[in-house]
């Protein structure tokens, strides 16, 4: 039987140190007889055809380097087996797949989009007329950990404006959303997968405090706990996966958030680098190791 070549747990250099899900997947990785090896994916010396699979982990730093980080993926995809892999990467990390999902039927959260070169003061006045009450969530189409994501009061149209255009004014597109209370009380319900069958299940802390302003640092600091998913939520989450234009992936997160009525509804898919918070759900990272395990053995 052929060899199995060493695992590439591709991380960014700033966050290598603040993956809490390395340390456990190494060892998970380790136990079933793989071997991993943590590697930035900007290293100039890595050779990826030493690889048998990269698999994408904390390249947290990607939207601020978008371009550059799909022409590596390109690259390494040329050279061994990337996962998840380039073509729902792209799509993914772009949040106009809301608008994928909404057409399939999947409840999100209620998103207006606004592009370079649109009349940002007459998107932001027609999106506060459609939404008469509450607070109003402003953030980059492509962004991640929240960075130039913020809440804003909806009387405080100035700031509001001004953040819209300056993301404008970097030719990014922007997503508008409401901000949904329920979350203050209730905060967010992550759902994990593995090849598409249910893993565990996380309760993140609401992240967006009116006033305060977008993240500098790799990502918002998250408040977080074990959570058992309603039946609602799991049921939701599923349809979700079952509505990619792909074929399903090896891992995602299912973000959640209730309306005001009380039914779920999809914040985001995350299917690029998602952390997946192994050390809140014993036997998790055993569990993708072996999901790993299934995608390198040799035939």
């Amino acid at each position: 039987m052929p060899a199995i070549g060493p695992i590439a747990l591709v991380t960014a250099r700033a966050a290598r140190e603040l993956d809490e899900d390395l340390a456990p997947l190494l060892a998970a990785l380790k136990d079933v007889g793989l071997r991993p090896v943590v590697v930035e994916w900007d290293h100039p010396a890595v050779d990826w055809s030493a690889f048998s699979l990269a698999l994408l982990r904390s390249t947290w730093d990607y939207s601020s380097r978008f371009d550059e980080f799909l022409g590596w993926l390109e690259r390494v995809g040329r050279a061994t087996t990337v996962l998840n892999p380039l073509q729902l990467v792209r799509w993914n990390v772009d949040k106009h797949y809301l608008g994928v999902l909404e057409g399939k039927g999947v409840s999100i959260v209620s998103s207006r989009f606004v592009e370079p070169g649109d009349d940002a003061a007459g998107a932001l006045q027609q999106f506060l007329q459609q939404h008469p009450g509450g607070d109003l969530v402003i953030k980059p189409a492509i962004g991640a950990g929240s960075r130039d994501a913020q809440r804003h009061g909806r009387t405080d149209y100035a700031p509001m404006l001004a953040h819209l255009t300056r993301l404008l004014e970097q030719r990014r597109s922007v997503l508008l959303q409401p901000y949904l209370d329920r979350v203050d009380e209730q905060g967010e319900t992550a759902l994990i997968y593995f090849e598409g069958r249910y893993s565990h299940a996380i309760r993140k802390g609401p992240l967006l405090r009116r006033g305060s302003a977008p993240t500098r640092a790799l990502f918002a600091p998250e408040i977080i706990t074990p959570r058992t998913p309603g039946p609602d939520e799991q049921a939701l989450a599923e349809r979700a996966l079952a509505a990619l234009p792909f074929d399903m992936p090896l891992y995602a997160r299912v973000d959640l958030i209730r309306a005001a009525d009380g039914a779920p509804c999809v914040l985001e898919l995350e299917l690029a680098e998602p952390s997946l918070f192994f050390a809140y759900a014993p036997g998790a990272a055993a569990r993708f190791a072996e999901a790993i395990g299934r995608r390198v053995a040799p035939a």
